[in-house]
């Protein structure tokens, strides 16, 4: 639609067509400071503009203030805000393009439905501890946090609109005199001491913002922001209508001495068990499913769906990092003895394979999409994983509190099943001939014929620091003691046990197929170096040794060459090292920006580093190639799987409401992505995702509503 022209009463009544290359297409709503405006990106994603009033581009203050402002957004872009796609400070008219995220603000939510319920407001609190966790994390503090700056769209709370934010390390002070801040929720130091407010003063406004969202009014309430700053820096809060098991919590958020108030991680601690109801913020009536996909398509295309009791009969992952998991984790390993990793997953599963959707009628005989429920009475994920060769369909799939199952990976047919009823247990792969796994909570490994089901061996893994990791056909996994176990696949007995010569407790990392090698590592007790060790997988013997400066990860490999992650004291990613064990030497790569935790791929000389709040990054590993990013997207996913490569160049990872995304990897763009799948409409809490699998033609995803669905990956626009 054309841009809208002179409908507005706020200053900026003559819209213009263009922010740089972003034409604007409607107006969102109107500031102080500038207006917001709707657009869309080369790729179709809709973006949220916000251009500046004209009176304010030509104040060299104003200009400084919304640099600092764009800065910010950039430093916390995530999960739980509005990531930032694009930005010119420096344009005539100042410019800073997020994506748009549908859904109301909590006062407009609050003002047209009333109070929150209490199930409702637990989720609020734990979305926007979590939220500040993270800005804190990235060193900014928000300093405006208030109902009309947390959005409210399906996916949980994002806090936007960090126009008075201060970066920690800013030379940007705030002027004596000047008061800047939203009054009903601002902390007292903010009135009294405003060159010295720290992290705490967000944590004093989310306990108004509770308040507010519990009773519909603030803790401090007044017509009068005169007397509002006194009763802030004053009076006791007003708790009244607050639900009596959040009161004391949202108390101590408001206490009038930062260091009394609880930081965002003691808040998320004290709400255990948490509540995730996805219909929590759904302010209207959800549309059609049809209408439901996220790229206007309708189903991802249906065939069939056969039922069985429990379980009917019915791509390799790229090397990645892979971190190490404790038995404390067990329930959420996944091996993959097909490719020679292991990858966190869910939990999660009943069965009938059935029709999803109506795919391209001129394409449904080359290409068949398919669903099977896999349901549990625990409503988790299923985590599946693939046979190791072509002779091999099969699709292993495991439910927590179901079992596990061998599908046909065309058709999804249920091949065989086993039930497990064990409060957790998740699945492994078979390579061709080899046992499929599952790993039980209690600290024991299953192995189970591929063909016909039946159990081969068990072992007890409560010796073992690691849930075994495939490597060929042995089984890797380090033992308490510190030393490193190989145990046949096909049988479960031990091959060879050695201690690896420099580490007292090492981690595994990964093995590569091409050169049988696998690698463990330690890092120092303040993390100022780490020992690197390749391992021959056949016989235990130790192929090179080196400690590198740095607190360092095995992330893949690439031309000889081993890739590894460094992090800094907060566990943030801060670059990238390349190892060479033929010429002994490292080249370091540094990150445009800190990433929290992010999975690594290598594709050749580029590396992906997908961060679990959905932001995706691609850094060129060529020495002298000068600018190492080569592209970021901002996918707005609020948790991801571990991404997995398909041919053409796509890139395939999961979300937590079980839609399945696809990205470009050389132009970093979105290319589709399946609608979501919710279990009973509601999202359960997962700490990792089943990454998705590729084999073939096939992209295969699990959901939370317990099904394991496969799409066409030359299709992803009509997914």
């Amino acid at each position: 639609m054309p841009p809208l022209r002179g409908t507005g009463s706020h200053p900026e009544a003559e819209h213009p067509e263009y922010a740089g290359q972003y034409r604007l297409e409607a107006c969102l709503g109107a500031g102080g400071m500038g207006v917001v405006h709707l657009a869309r990106s080369a790729s179709g994603l809709q973006l949220a503009v916000k251009v500046v009033h004209r009176q304010y581009a030509a104040d060299p203050e104003f200009r400084a203030r919304f640099r600092q402002e764009v800065a910010a957004a950039r430093r916390v872009s995530g999960a739980f805000t509005a990531p930032v796609v694009d930005a010119d400070p420096t344009a005539a008219l100042p410019w800073m393009a997020t994506l748009y995220v549908p859904g109301p603000t909590l006062s407009a939510q609050v003002k047209r439905n009333g109070p929150m319920s209490p199930a409702e407001l637990r989720r609020l609190t734990a979305g926007l501890a979590e939220a500040l966790r993270d800005i804190h994390r990235a060193g900014v503090i928000h300093r405006d946090l208030k109902p009309s700056n947390v959005l409210l769209p399906d996916s949980g709370p994002k806090v936007i609109d960090f126009g008075i934010s201060r970066p920690y390390d800013s030379d940007l002070r705030t002027e004596t005199g000047k008061l800047i801040g939203s009054p009903p929720y601002m902390a007292p130091e903010q009135f009294q001491r405003p060159r010295e407010v720290g992290p705490a003063a967000d944590v004093f406004a989310l306990g108004a913002v509770l308040v507010h969202a519990a009773t519909g009014r603030g803790p401090f309430d007044s017509d009068s922001p005169y007397l509002v700053a006194y009763q802030v820096v004053h009076d006791e809060a007003d708790l009244a209508g607050v639900p009596a098991d959040l009161a004391p919590l949202v108390g101590r958020c408001l206490a009038k001495d930062p260091q009394e108030r609880p930081t965002p991680d003691e808040i998320m601690d004290a709400l255990h068990p948490p509540s995730y109801e996805a219909s929590a913020f759904i302010p209207v009536q959800r549309r059609p499913l049809a209408a439901e996909s996220g790229s206007g398509a309708a189903d991802e295309g249906t065939t069939h769906v056969r039922a069985a009791d429990g379980l009917s009969p019915g791509p390799g992952m790229p090397k990645g990092r892979r971190t190490p998991r404790r038995l404390a984790v067990v329930a959420t390993a996944v091996l993959l003895a097909a490719g020679g990793l292991w990858a966190a997953g869910t939990r999660d599963g009943s069965v009938t394979p059935k029709p999803d959707g109506g795919a391209d009628a001129g394409r449904a005989a080359a290409f068949t999409p398919w669903r099977t429920p896999l349901r549990s009475p625990s409503g988790s994920t299923p985590s599946c994983a693939p046979g190791s060769s072509g002779t091999d369909s099969g699709l292993y799939c495991v439910s927590t509190g179901f079992g596990v199952a061998r599908l046909d990976a065309s058709d999804g047919r249920v091949v065989w099943s086993r039930r497990d009823t064990s409060p957790a247990a998740v699945s492994g792969a078979a390579m061709s001939g080899r046992p499929a796994y599952t790993v039980v909570v209690g600290g024991e490994l299953r192995a189970y014929d591929p063909g016909k089901g039946t159990e081969l061996w068990h072992a007890d893994l409560s010796a073992y620091a690691d849930v075994p990791a495939p490597a060929g056909g042995l089984l890797l996994a380090v033992r308490r003691n510190g030393a490193l176990q190989a145990l046949d696949a096909a049988s479960g007995d031990s091959r060879w046990q050695r201690t690896v010569p420099g580490h007292v407790s090492p981690g595994y990392a990964l093995y590569e197929a091409g050169t049988g090698l696998a690698y463990v590592y330690e890092s120092s007790a303040r993390g100022a170096t780490t020992l690197i060790t390749a391992v021959d997988a056949r016989t235990g013997d130790t192929a090179w040794q080196r400690r590198l400066d740095g607190n360092l990860a095995p992330a893949g490999t690439s031309d000889g060459a081993l890739l590894l992650t460094a992090m800094n004291e907060k566990a943030q990613t801060t670059e990238l090292v390349s190892y060479d064990p033929q010429t002994r030497s490292a080249t370091r790569v540094s990150l445009p920006f800190r990433m929290n935790a992010p999975e690594t791929l290598v594709d050749g000389d580029t590396a992906l580093l997908l961060e679990r709040g959905g932001t995706l990054l691609a850094l060129d590993l060529r020495p002298g190639t000068g600018r190492a990013e080569r592209w970021r997207l901002e996918t707005a996913v609020g948790m991801t799987s571990a991404p997995v490569l398909g041919a053409g160049g796509r890139l395939y990872f999961s979300a937590a409401d079980g839609r399945l995304l696809a990205v470009d990897t050389e132009r970093g763009t979105l290319l589709g992505q399946t609608r979501p799948r919710l279990r009973d409409g509601k999202l359960s809490h997962a700490s990792s995702l089943p990454a998705p699998v590729v084999l073939g033609r096939s992209v295969i995803g699990t959901a939370p509503d317990g099904s394991a669905f496969a799409v066409d990956a030359d299709g992803p626009a009509r997914w």
